[in-house]
């Protein structure tokens, strides 16, 4: 019999709060209706200005299903919390899950922009995506590479070797929701891997302090530079433009979009 729901949440006390933090977001979209062009990032409304999307995006999902696989990976690599002899534990899980959110999400604008200035495939441009799977798929790779003997439960019952997962479930993803962002979860595998073979190291609480303070500033200064906000409310304006192209990381379902295209991260 495994350990009380209550004493696993204190034992992972981060992984508890995100999951909330993404339930309680998912629960306000779809009480407001607020659709994918509303709160997703796209090279096309990242060019405009809208960098805030970058944060909007990782922590919104606009299916119950896409929700329910990102959070229940999530809950599995919150074992990342409880390794503070490796030298992870929750300070680690924190601070790179901030560097995991923004640098995923800038990383794959910089691969839409290869596509779409050096390939000339425009379809990139309007391609809109919304989910958490950037951190998932980036602490997938991280626990392959620290410990490669643990294991991914998904649901529960599904238990994959965490050695093989970021890239099983990358193609499995492709496969089974077309709509599922490819270049999203790589973006999360890439930027994982730089972290665990410390490409990217030395976060410290400092830091990490520091590069939120700016993320808050940028933030709030993209909101009004795009106009997505009146600063005295805080509150997102509809956007009246047709439907953006989504793409989704993990899995989940679209909500109609005319003329757009979904993906899913």
């Amino acid at each position: 019999m495994g350990k009380p729901l209550f004493y696993e949440i204190l034992e992972k006390p981060a992984t508890s709060c995100i999951i909330g933090i993404c339930s309680a977001i998912w629960f306000y979209i779809q009480k407001k209706n607020i659709g994918y062009s509303h709160v997703g990032l796209s090279y096309e409304t990242a060019i405009e200005g809208h960098y805030w999307r970058i944060i909007t995006s990782a922590f919104s999902h606009i299916s119950a299903i896409h929700l329910v696989f990102n959070m229940s990976a999530l809950w599995s690599l919150g074992v990342v919390e409880q390794l503070d002899h490796m030298g992870l534990g929750v300070g680690y899980y924190l601070q790179y899950t901030l560097v995991m959110v923004v640098s995923s999400g800038m990383l794959g604008l910089a691969m839409y922009h290869l596509l779409i200035q050096r390939f000339k495939i425009e379809y990139f441009r309007r391609v809109t995506v919304v989910g958490y799977s950037c951190v998932v798929f980036g602490w997938m790779t991280i626990l392959s590479v620290k410990q490669p003997s643990s294991k991914l439960e998904l649901f529960g019952f599904l238990s994959l070797p965490i050695s093989f997962a970021p890239f099983e479930s990358l193609i499995f993803t492709s496969i089974i929701v077309p709509q599922a962002s490819f270049i999203g979860h790589l973006s999360g595998i890439i930027v994982g891997y730089a972290i665990a073979w410390g490409f990217i190291h030395g976060m410290n609480s400092y830091w990490a302090l520091s590069l939120l303070g700016w993320i808050a500033l940028v933030f709030v200064w993209s909101l009004k530079k795009s106009g997505a906000v009146d600063l005295n409310f805080l509150e997102i304006e509809s956007v009246t433009e047709p439907s953006l192209p989504v793409r989704f990381l993990a899995s989940g379902s679209r909500r109609t979009l005319s003329n757009g295209n979904v993906g899913i991260v």
